[in-house]
């Protein structure tokens, strides 16, 4: 449903004393690094055996053929920029359409290899002259965006703002509004506690949990937002029953609810989705009563992590069965959740990408998600003056896996341009 974007693009970050490693020394390792992405250097002699055991060589690759396919071909070193701190500097790397760049950290005694490399800022190159707008207009499929204050006061991006679009697990938004909302009107509280019955799959951890754990609803509703847990979700939805998460789309303003009625659990999702076309297409096409009828009828089934792999592995599957919401729908909901001191706290806790990209701002909450063709990553930022304000962009096709990385790449550039005029 989501993924912890960080785990594509982190690769280790080790801090280590370091002695009077030099430039030249820094350039060499940086380019080595290089030269092991073209394949043309020997993995373990570039790096620390500390650092191969933690990211193994078929890793490192794979994150090379990822930023490949989201930015074009490896290009080469563009720069090497010292940090300050002796063996530390930031190295840009230069792909076809984009400059991948971050932390470089060489080891304290010779050979001095690199024992920390973490690429976590992705500019894209924009030959073109394009608008980080007009780029996210470009990409394949169906994308909006929006970035603007939530009272309506400025606009600084809009692009299918209005547009219905599957979003994966920025849904639970509307899951964390409706508890927020229940415990407001006195109907439950923060710690109330209950124990864990439902299971659904990754993300999250909860579902490896033992059946009964007594969890409070905070830390259900942590584990759903910080790592997108679909158990603790799924058991949210329970306890509040489906009826009042449905009622938060209305509540909020939702551009559309029926397209997202009835309100799925992650659970029926996957199950849905590993069932046969003909009854996608049937709940595709369904209305709500018809569709109501089809979870009915899912109760008690079975499935299994290999079920999942084998169906969500090839790509997009109906991705017209999801949970939707416009780039005005989510930039609603957000307004609802900021009034909410204990949201905001578990909207804060993961970021979705590196915390130095929100230095221009106050506070910074992120819920994301996606899934095979869909993609949506979605911010709530305090200025220093304490408007609000939101950024959410969304990437749906059909036809093809969306790249995360290369949506995050402008999402940081529409960030990088926010910095700037503040």
């Amino acid at each position: 449903m989501t993924r912890l974007l960080i785990a594509i693009l982190a690769l280790l970050a080790i801090a280590l004393p370091a002695h009077a490693q030099s430039e030249a020394q820094l350039d060499q390792r940086a380019a080595d690094v290089v030269a092991v992405l073209r394949g043309e250097a020997a993995y373990g002699e570039v790096f620390t055996p500390a650092f191969t055991a933690a990211v193994p060589q078929a890793q490192f690759a794979s994150i090379g053929t990822q930023l490949s396919e989201a930015y074009g071909a490896l290009v080469g070193l563009e720069s090497v920029t010292p940090s300050g701190t002796l063996g530390a500097a930031t190295i840009t790397i230069r792909f076809e359409r984009a400059l991948a760049s971050g932390p470089i950290q060489l080891e304290y005694t010779a050979p001095y290899r690199v024992a920390g490399l973490r690429l976590n800022d992705f500019a894209p190159v924009n030959d073109a002259g394009l608008s980080v707008v007009e780029q996210v207009q470009a990409l394949p499929g169906a994308t909006s965006i929006l970035f603007a204050r939530l009272d309506g006061s400025a606009v600084v991006a809009s692009h299918n703002a209005t547009r219905q679009m599957a979003v994966g697990s920025t849904f639970k938004l509307y899951v964390l509004s409706a508890l927020s909302r229940s415990i407001a009107r006195g109907e439950h509280s923060w710690d109330e506690v209950v124990p864990l019955t439902e299971r659904s799959f990754p993300s999250g951890q909860m579902q490896e949990w033992p059946r009964g754990t007594p969890v409070t609803l905070q830390t259900l509703a942590t584990m759903m937002i910080a790592i997108s847990d679909n158990t603790a979700t799924d058991q949210l939805i329970a306890v509040l029953g489906r009826e009042a998460v449905e009622a938060e789309l209305f509540a909020s303003g939702h551009g559309n609810p029926a397209a997202t009625l009835p309100f799925l659990t992650t659970r029926e999702l996957f199950l849905l989705k590993l069932g046969e076309d003909g009854v996608l297409r049937e709940y595709e096409a369904g209305d709500t009563a018809a569709r109501r009828a089809i979870l009915g009828g899912l109760q008690g089934s079975t499935l299994n992590m290999a079920d999942v792999q084998r169906v969500f592995g090839p790509g997009p599957r109906f991705i017209d069965i999801e949970w939707f919401a416009s780039a005005a729908d989510l930039a609603r909901i957000y307004a609802r959740l900021a009034d909410d001191p204990v949201a905001l706290a578990i909207l804060s806790i993961n970021l979705g990408t590196d915390r130095s990209h929100f230095a221009a701002w106050d506070y910074v909450g992120y819920k994301g998600g996606s899934e095979p063709g869909v993609l949506n990553f979605s911010w709530l930022l305090r200025d220093a003056e304490g408007a609000y304000w939101v950024l959410t962009m969304s990437w749906n096709d059909p036809a093809a896996v969306v790249s995360e990385v290369q949506f995050l790449g402008l999402a940081q550039a529409v960030l990088g341009e926010a910095r700037s005029t503040q």
